[in-house]
């Protein structure tokens, strides 16, 4: 971001901690208007707030695709009116205030204690006859996660690879499990499947906290409690070491990239969808802007195998975001084969797929991009919320992906 953005972001974030919500409200409508000059203001001015169209607004609300209303018109012009000057526009009028609504509660949320979003949740998951889904809990002295280990009752002779899945924020991981139908899966390739929950104590809505320092970092925070996790089952269960995998949605999609590049060690490959790269904000204002505009991260230090999925219509989380996590990954791997192909499956979005291979021909960095796709896990079953039928099936091409790796 550029200074005078920083700024402004910062100054929005302490307005909403003191509860003028208002006033931040009005600072990020300003500031992504491109309005540099309101980052400099007094500190108690007051900012009133201005009409934008809906597209303006940072929403951390997942949208089902299959649901999205039509687009508001654009913003009024000078030259709107018949007289060449501004001309009001009830729609427009209803649409900004709906608008501001959005951003006024995106904020309470935020002050509440992380980013929002919402959605049904689901209370059971299916399991197959003989299979178990036990209810578990990892507990140090620095933190205690509750989780769901998905047992198959078809089990190949010797160690079964693990999966851990996080979830995107609201959701629980019985309806992540849902959602992804990553059971099934397990039961067709033997493989354990963990499901952690983030609680509300630890993020007003459930979000993984991918953008605080203390929860980026190897060692501590969220993503040695994922590692501590892993090591349970793996001391409880005849799991391989070399095959454990971690993937997730939005919020943990951004937190798998975190736990994967912080501990390379542990795990083979990482699958992202609809997320972030690791690192890519420190703060809740750099949090607002990468997800409407696009970050970046550092270059990951060890090769970390990598699979991405992106709706390029999500609002929620701009899709560069999607780019920026295969980039961390391809620098640590040079030499790689690039193709790209183009699916139109009957029935089902198109989509684009960018493979980085090995001369072996083993896949090393996909990316998939799918037109008309929103926030929602691609190709997810309609019992789960924040999921997309008609995508592409992200869960098997993710669990086909992680299936080539392992550690050395």
């Amino acid at each position: 971001m550029t200074t005078s953005l920083q700024r402004g972001m910062a100054k929005a974030t302490e307005l909403t901690r003191a509860g003028r919500l208002q006033e931040a409200t009005a600072l990020i409508q300003s500031l992504l208007r491109g309005n540099g000059a309101a980052t400099d203001a007094a500190p108690d001015t007051q900012f009133a707030p201005k009409a934008i169209a809906s597209g303006d607004v940072i929403d951390g609300s997942f949208t089902r695709i299959d649901d999205a209303a039509g687009q508001p018109s654009p913003p009024a012009g000078p030259n709107d009116g018949p007289n060449g000057g501004p001309q009001p526009r009830p729609p427009r009028k209803k649409h900004a205030a709906k608008a501001r609504t959005a951003l006024s509660e995106t904020l309470r949320k935020i002050a509440a204690g992380g980013m929002p979003a919402h959605g049904a949740l689901a209370s059971a998951a299916p399991v197959a006859p003989g299979a178990a889904f036990l209810s578990l809990t990892h507990s140090t002295p620095q933190g205690r996660r509750d989780y769901r280990l998905y047992v198959p009752a078809q089990r190949p002779d010797g160690p079964l690879p693990l999966i851990v899945m996080l979830h995107g924020c609201t959701q629980s991981p019985e309806d992540f499990a849902i959602g992804t139908g990553m059971n099934a899966l397990a039961e067709e390739f033997g493989c354990l499947i963990a499901y952690p929950a983030q609680p509300t104590g630890a993020n007003a809505q459930k979000c993984w906290n991918w953008f605080r320092p203390e929860d980026q970092a190897r060692g501590g925070g969220e993503p040695a409690l994922i590692a501590g996790l892993v090591r349970d089952i793996q001391s409880a269960h005849p799991t391989d070491p070399a095959r454990t995998y971690i993937a997730g949605l939005s919020a943990g999609g951004a937190a798998a990239a975190l736990v994967a590049a912080a501990y390379p060690d542990v795990f083979a490959a990482v699958g992202v969808h609809s997320g972030l790269p690791a690192q890519g904000a420190r703060d809740i204002a750099t949090a607002f802007a990468a997800m409407r505009g696009g970050t970046t991260g550092l270059p990951h230090r060890t090769a970390l195998p990598t699979i991405v999925f992106h709706g390029l219509a999500d609002s929620t989380v701009h899709p560069d975001n999607g780019s920026a996590c295969l980039a961390q990954a391809l620098p640590a791997m040079p030499g790689l084969r690039r193709s790209t192909r183009h699916d139109a499956p009957k029935g089902k979005r198109p989509h684009r797929v960018t493979e980085h291979r090995h001369a072996d021909g083993r896949s090393f960095a996909e990316h998939w991009e799918i037109d008309g796709a929103g926030h929602a896990w691609a190709g997810g079953h309609p019992g789960g919320s924040f999921t997309d039928p008609a995508g592409p099936d992200a869960s098997a091409q993710m669990l086909r992906f992680f299936l080539q790796h392992r550690l050395a």
